[in-house]
């Protein structure tokens, strides 16, 4: 966002890109961290101050980077408060989570077999092809990703589908 103030006012469009985030995770974050408040302009146009966009960065490094819960990130909200929780991620000193809401493990838990190939074919059909990103569309070793890799992406696509099922479910 060169060329702004880094005290002016930035719409959703452009703290999605610096974030590297779709807008719609933005939104979603909005319901579920009462800390973020942009300002809504005429016809719900979003935008977001510089506290809320040091929000949005030590909330994508703590989910993303990290590895916390929405509901781990809401516990630390509430224990140490949005202001301490952006200073402690941009200093780089570790957060005290409380002990049932610390990060889950990096790899996946023993007692969870890897997601099969059956349940990643309804994923798949919820949207229109030309709707799904490449990356999806084609199997993943297609693309040099290590094991690794493939398994945190197979999660994440099934996660993504649970959240979609939920969404669809909430509009009927």
């Amino acid at each position: 966002m060169a060329g702004k103030n880094d005290e002016a006012f930035r719409s959703i469009g452009e703290v999605a890109e610096d974030l590297d985030l779709p807008p719609h995770v933005l939104r979603f974050w909005e319901t579920r961290f009462g800390e973020l408040d942009p300002v809504k302009r005429a016809g719900g146009r979003r935008f977001y101050r510089a506290r809320d966009v040091e929000l949005l960065k030590a909330l994508r490094h703590l989910l993303y980077g990290q590895g916390y819960t929405i509901k781990g990130v809401q516990r630390l909200l509430r224990e140490q408060g949005a202001r301490a929780l952006v200073e402690s991620v941009q200093s780089g000193r570790a957060l005290e989570p409380a002990p049932a809401e610390a990060p889950p493990p990096r790899a996946e838990p023993p007692h969870l077999p890897p997601p099969p190939q059956e349940r990643l074919e309804p994923v798949v059909s919820l949207a229109p092809a030309s709707n799904l990103p490449a990356l999806i569309a084609e199997p993943f070793q297609s693309v040099g990703l290590s094991e690794e890799d493939e398994k945190q992406l197979r999660l994440a696509l099934a996660d993504l589908a649970e959240a979609r099922r939920l969404l669809m479910q909430g509009r009927e």
